[in-house]
C-alpha cells in the first residue's frame, strides 16, 4: 500500500532521513521505533509533503506522492494524528469532528455514530469545550477527527505522549482494535516501543536518520539490541 525507496528528506544542512526503505502492507500495523531525532516524525511529515522529500519515491497504492501539495496527499486517503494532538480547544468536541469531515459529508451522522461507538467518553462530552478533557480523552478525539476522513491509512505520531500508562493501555487497545475489526493500515511513531511492538505486525528501528534494524514485532521485541536500547530503562 506504502512504499519509500531511497528517501532522502533534509532541513536546510541537516540531512534528516538518509536513504529510508520501508514499506506498508494493507491490514498492517507497521511501527516506527527510535531515540528522540531519529527521524520518526520526519517520515511521517516527508510522506505528507512537508518538508517534501530531497531525493527518492514515496508510493501510495502505486501512486507517487512526491512532488504531490499536501491537500492532495490527504485527498487520496491518508489522515495524520499529529504528535501533541493538535485538536482545537476552543471548539467542543462535535465541532472538532467536525472538522475531521472531508468536502463530503453525506455519511457524517453515520461516522457520527461510529466514532462514538468506539470512544463512548466523547459521546458523554460532545457539547464540552476540547480544551476542558483530559489528555487521554484529547488523544481520543484526535484519533476520532481523523478516522471522520474515512482514510485507507492512518498514521499515528507519538500517540502515548504525556498519558497516564493506564490510558496508555487504552489507547493501544483502541488501535489494535481500528486494525482487527475495521482493517484499518496504521504506521504508527512511537518512542514506547514496548507497547507498540506488542501490536505491530512488523516494525524499523531508525537510528540518525537510517533503519538500523527490521523485522516482525515479535522478532524485534526478543532482539536484544532492541531490549538493551529502547525495552530496558533506555529510551
Amino acid at each position: 500500500m506504502l512504499e519509500f525507496k531511497g528517501v532522502h528528506t533534509k532541513y536546510g544542512h541537516i540531512h534528516a532521513l538518509k536513504g529510508i526503505d520501508v514499506h506498508v502492507n494493507e491490514g498492517e500495523i507497521v511501527t516506527l521505533i527510535g531515540a528522540n531525532g531519529a527521524g520518526k516524525s520526519t517520515m511521517l511529515m516527508t510522506l505528507c509533503g512537508s518538508p517534501k522529500a530531497a531525493a527518492g519515491s514515496i508510493k501510495f497504492r502505486g501512486e507517487e506522492l512526491t512532488g504531490l501539495p499536501t491537500f492532495e496527499i490527504v485527498r487520496r486517503g491518508i489522515a495524520q494524528v499529529p504528535e501533541g494532538r493538535r485538536i482545537f480547544p476552543r471548539m467542543t468536541v462535535l465541532e472538532n469532528l467536525q472538522m475531521g469531515t472531508t468536502l463530503d459529508d453525506s455519511h457524517f451522522d453515520e461516522d457520527l455514530a461510529r466514532m462514538f461507538k468506539v470512544f463512548p467518553r466523547l459521546d458523554e462530552r460532545k457539547a464540552q469545550r476540547a480544551g476542558t478533557l483530559s489528555g487521554g480523552e484529547q488523544q481520543m478525539l484526535a484519533i476520532a477527527r481523523a478516522l471522520m476522513s474515512r482514510p485507507k491509512l492512518l498514521l499515528l505520531d507519538e500517540p502515548s505522549l504525556g498519558l497516564a500508562p493506564l490510558i496508555v493501555k487504552q489507547i493501544f487497545s483502541v488501535i489494535k482494535e481500528l486494525n482487527e475489526r475495521d482493517g484499518m493500515t496504521i504506521l504508527l511513531v512511537e518512542q514506547n516501543a514496548f507497547h507498540a511492538l506488542k501490536i505491530a505486525h512488523r516494525g524499523y528501528v531508525l537510528r540518525t536518520g537510517e533503519i538500523q534494524l527490521q523485522g516482525t514485532g515479535k522478532d524485534l521485541l526478543a532482539n536484544p539490541e532492541v531490549r538493551a536500547a529502547y525495552l530496558e530503562g533506555g529510551h
